[in-house]
C-alpha cells in the first residue's frame, strides 16, 4: 500500500477528524473509501463508453456491403 500526503486547512482537517470519530472509522478510511467509489465510477464510465463504440461498431458494420467469405477463401494460400 502507498502512502498519501496531504495539505490541507487546519479547520478542515479538525472537522474531518471529528466526522470521523462519529462514523466510528478513521480519516484515512473515509479518504480510502471516497477514492475506492471514485475508482469505480470511472470504471463504469469506462464499461459505458466500451459498449457504446461495441454499438457503434455493429451498427456500422451493417453497411460494409454483403461481401461473405467461405472457409476456404479465408485459408487460400497464394
Amino acid at each position: 500500500m502507498a502512502n498519501l500526503t496531504l495539505a490541507i486547512d487546519a479547520q478542515l482537517l479538525k472537522d474531518a477528524r471529528a466526522v470521523a470519530f462519529e462514523r466510528e472509522t478513521t480519516l484515512t478510511e473515509m479518504i480510502r473509501e471516497y477514492l475506492k467509489g471514485l475508482s469505480k465510477e470511472l470504471a463504469v464510465k469506462r464499461r459505458l463508453q466500451a459498449r457504446e463504440l461495441m454499438k457503434s461498431i455493429e451498427r456500422n458494420s451493417r453497411h460494409l456491403g454483403g461481401m461473405t467469405w467461405t472457409r476456404e477463401d479465408l485459408h487460400e494460400r497464394r
